[in-house]
């Protein structure tokens, strides 16, 4: 597991900077209703926020963080991966996760993205001119490959994604074999102390990113583990904190005037 499930993210609210949130059901290229949750903005900057979870689908720590997003100014939507496959809507620590994710399919998971995208796009949703992704673990290597997806992102998130692909399954999509392809920016966030993402796989992608001149930022923050955005893990709130400042920066920087 990621993140233990009663963890919540490391961001402090900011009381009255969300215009309110929702449970919701958005609508796959397949017909199929995809649990989300959606925060909107009380003072929209014009960019929306696809959150992108890990192997948990739409925990509460991620409808959390969708709340955050939008008391900064950026209306977010939060999505779930297993519409398809999973007996109820249940995502708590009940939920037997490791036996749904081997069931999603890559294009079905695009189509998914593609709907909550589409939603942040649509009056409900607000509207936003600047699209952008960010996704966690499993999640963090699906928001590497939306900037080759063509859905106009103005840039993608990864916090300890999968650079060269997720291990467990290999036979899904890496990220590193798409960088030609990517149309915006990435900013990448990783744990110096995580054994699954060494520091050579993080070379190889930048290396990658640098040769299709692709912006890469990407920061490794030492002795941090895998998934230490978790305001449980209190030893690392000094980096949760840098990093949610680097997220911020960075919509900032390509958020459309």
């Amino acid at each position: 597991m990621c993140v233990d499930d009663d963890s919540r993210p490391p961001i402090t609210p900011i009381a009255g900077g969300s215009a309110g949130s929702h449970d919701l059901h958005v609508v796959s290229a397949d017909g199929t209703r995809v649990m989300a949750y959606a925060a909107r903005a009380s003072a929209p900057t014009g960019a929306g926020m696809v959150v992108i979870p890990d192997v948990r689908g739409l925990h509460q720590y991620y409808k959390d963080l969708a709340d955050r997003f939008a008391e900064i100014g950026v209306n977010a939507v939060a999505i779930d991966f297993f519409a398809r496959t999973a007996p109820s809507a249940d995502r708590g620590e009940s939920f037997d996760f490791m036996a749904q994710v081997p069931q999603t399919r890559p294009e079905l998971l695009q189509a998914d993205i593609a709907a909550a995208a589409a939603y942040l796009r649509s009056a409900p949703g607000g509207q936003v001119r600047s699209l952008f992704s960010v996704g966690f673990c499993f999640g963090g290597a699906l928001a590497y490959l939306q900037a080759a997806s063509g859905l106009g992102y103005a840039g993608v998130i990864g916090f300890y994604g999968w650079p060269l692909g997720l291990k467990r399954w290999p036979d899904r999509p890496k990220p590193i074999d798409a960088v030609a392809r990517y149309t915006c920016p990435v900013l990448s966030i990783f744990g110096g102390a995580d054994e699954g993402i060494p520091q050579s796989a993080i070379d190889e992608f930048e290396a990658a990113c640098r040769k299709a001149g692709v912006t890469h930022d990407a920061t490794v923050y030492p002795g941090a583990p895998h998934s230490f955005f978790d305001r449980k893990q209190t030893e690392f709130a000094k980096d949760s904190a840098d990093a949610w400042r680097r997220v911020q920066a960075f919509v900032r920087r390509h958020t459309k005037a």
